[in-house]
């Protein structure tokens, strides 16, 4: 997915993955209002450099704004509220 927005300075447009809401084994997860969730980042600004378009990232759910775009919701995150970059396995 294409970004239709360019981020300034130290911000990340990204696409909100879905958070699992039960484990393989089955086991229904609760929710929780600060719980880190991850997203697909899609472009950031010039001043970012710990990410990258691509990245796969975890973030506090709440430190985001939220951006719908017709059918599309996107994210815009400040670098310093991402809390990691998921490796592959």
């Amino acid at each position: 997915m294409k970004s239709p927005i360019k981020p300034l300075g130290e911000k990340v447009v990204a696409h909100k993955k879905q958070p699992k809401t039960q484990t393989d084994g089955g086991i229904l997860l609760g929710k929780s209002e600060e719980k880190p969730v991850s997203a697909e980042i899609l472009a950031v600004g010039e001043k970012v450099k710990a990410v990258k378009a691509g990245d796969e990232i975890l973030y506090k759910e709440y430190s985001a704004t939220d951006l719908k775009i017709g059918s599309d919701t996107f994210l815009i995150i400040d670098e310093e509220d991402i809390l990691g970059i998921l490796e592959d396995k």
